[in-house]
């Protein structure tokens, strides 16, 4: 086909119906034939709009409206987009359409948003060829459709469309007339069921509220008749409104005795200072105090008042709340506490008389101790100057000492030299001549203790070892001599075994029993 797309001509002018497809000209009779057509046309769109006015739920009427559009234009295929932000999105579909619920179209895409952009209906006789069709390869199968705008006051809240998959059976005008006539019809119907839905909204939205406030008024009120202290609430009146059970039992009154009159339970004294809260509360200021009232028997009581305003819908004040918590105990306890803290000051102020005479005292200690410490730091430094005098004493004596040992030392040096120079020659004489062998052994004793002197071997074993006899020393010379133990027992004139018994006296104040160390190689080693 050449032509893809027509839109219909306007509206026809009051009172005459759109004519007919085709051209027929003016003031000729319609056949009745068409009028017939027509008469069951209009008695459709009658009983359709008796069907959609009593449909209140919005998803069921828009699957209603689109049953009787597709009814009345004689086919199975057919959707309605309704506006959802800046989109248009299929809510209902019908046989082709049905698999394209959930669509999303913008201004002016496909046929759904021409109609929309146009505000104007919209036939597609092919729509395969159609330039603004929706891309895909499932669209192929339409091939006539036609849109018709939802008008709603100024704007356009959804389209309804309707198509055929047959060729050659393109909508007609006066298809395209009806179908507009019905959109108005349906647009009432989804108007009504949109107001209705509001409506039920807003109802279920006023008893949610109610039966949160019914809730809330019961929450409050079983809070306020399960506090323990005592809540009464006022009108601007001062007339009491609600008294809680522990109101009652604190004050001695019955409810009922209160509901709808001022309480008078002020003390005299304490008017000034409730008058003074009133002001304050009805400033708009929260009240905490303590002040005093009075029971049904005559008792003050001691209490803290915690007074707020309360409001009506209209956000005026309504009255006032009370809070009367009995703190007589507390006060009781308070006067006790003075008098604790009196008797405990008067206490504290004797302790300190006894700390301050303690402090004299102690300031005296210390400065007594103060007298001492500078004795002390005199004797250190008089101690201080001894020593220092034992120093230089310590330092003459060894210097006195070292010139002892130097003294000693040339002594020793000359006896040595006394004996090389005038004894040992006369030694050698004797040792040449001819002498028995006794003789010529205690010429070598002899000898062998010049040697003696001469070597440092008795000095150092007697110094080291101070414990050993005079005859141990003579035994240990001549062990170191390398002489035998009969020998010694002859040069020494006694018996062998006692000679025996030095050496294993030596050996024991040598520290050498229990060893495998020789006698002899111990004392050599002492010579060195």
């Amino acid at each position: 086909m050449a032509v893809a797309a027509r839109t219909p001509p306007g509206p026809p002018p009051a009172g005459r119906p759109r004519p007919a497809a085709g051209k027929r000209r003016a003031g000729l009779p319609r056949a009745p034939r068409e009028l017939r057509r027509e008469n069951e046309q209009l008695h459709a769109l009658y009983e359709t709009a008796l069907g959609l006015i009593h449909r209140l739920d919005q998803e069921q009427l828009l699957e209603a409206v689109l049953q009787r559009a597709a009814r009345l234009t004689e086919t199975a295929h057919g959707f309605i987009y309704l506006r959802d932000g800046s989109a248009l999105e299929m809510r209902v579909g019908m046989g082709f359409f049905k698999s394209q619920i959930g669509l999303r179209v913008a201004p002016g895409e496909g046929l759904g948003g021409r109609v929309w952009q146009s505000r104007a209906p919209l036939v597609v006789d092919d729509y395969r060829s159609w330039q603004g069709r929706l891309p895909g390869k499932a669209f192929d199968e339409l091939r006539s459709i036609v849109g018709i705008p939802l008008r709603y006051r100024a704007g356009v809240e959804g389209v309804i469309g309707l198509a055929r998959v047959e060729a050659g059976r393109a909508f007609s005008p006066e298809e395209v007339t009806l179908l507009e006539r019905f959109a108005g019809l349906a647009t009432v119907a989804l108007d009504k069921a949109r107001l209705i839905a509001e409506a039920r909204r807003e109802l279920d939205e006023r008893r949610r509220t109610e039966a949160i406030l019914r809730q809330s008024e019961e929450r409050y009120r079983q809070l306020l008749e399960s506090l323990p202290d005592p809540v009464v609430v006022y009108t601007l009146k001062g007339e009491a409104l609600y008294v809680n059970p522990a109101f009652e039992q604190t004050f001695g009154y019955r409810r009922e005795e209160l509901l709808g009159r001022s309480i008078a339970f002020v003390p005299e004294e304490n008017w000034p200072e409730t008058r003074a809260a009133i002001e304050a509360l009805l400033s708009g200021r929260k009240v905490l105090l303590e002040t005093r009232r009075r029971t049904r028997e005559g008792r003050l009581l001691d209490v803290q008042l915690t007074s707020t305003l309360y409001f009506d819908e209209k956000g005026r004040p309504a009255g006032n709340i009370v809070i009367l918590r009995d703190i007589s105990g507390r006060k009781e306890a308070e006067r006790r506490l003075a008098e604790y803290r009196d008797a405990l000051e008067e206490r504290v102020a004797a302790r300190t008389r006894e700390l301050a005479l303690a402090n004299e005292a102690l300031a005296r200690q210390v400065e007594d101790r103060r007298r001492a410490e500078a004795k002390l730091r005199q004797r250190e430094k008089q101690l201080k100057a001894q020593s220092l005098h034992l120093q230089e004493v310590n330092t003459a004596l060894r210097v006195l000492l070292k010139q002892r040992e130097e003294d000693r030392r040339e002594l020793g040096e000359g006896v040595l030299a006394n004996v090389r120079e005038l004894i040992r020659p006369y030694l050698a004489r004797l040792k040449q001549g001819r002498l028995p062998p006794v003789q010529r052994a205690l010429v070598d004793i002899l000898e062998s203790n010049l040697e003696s002197i001469v070597s440092p071997f008795v000095s150092r074993l007697s110094g080291h070892h101070r414990g050993l006899t005079p005859t141990e020393i003579r035994v240990a010379n001549l062990v170191r001599e390398g002489k035998t133990n009969k020998e010694i027992a002859a040069l020494l004139t006694i018996s062998r075994n006692t000679v025996l018994f030095h050496r294993h006296n030596l050996r024991r104040k040598l520290g050498l029993r229990n060893t495998k160390r020789n006698l002899r190689t111990f004392l050599l080693s002492v010579e060195k």
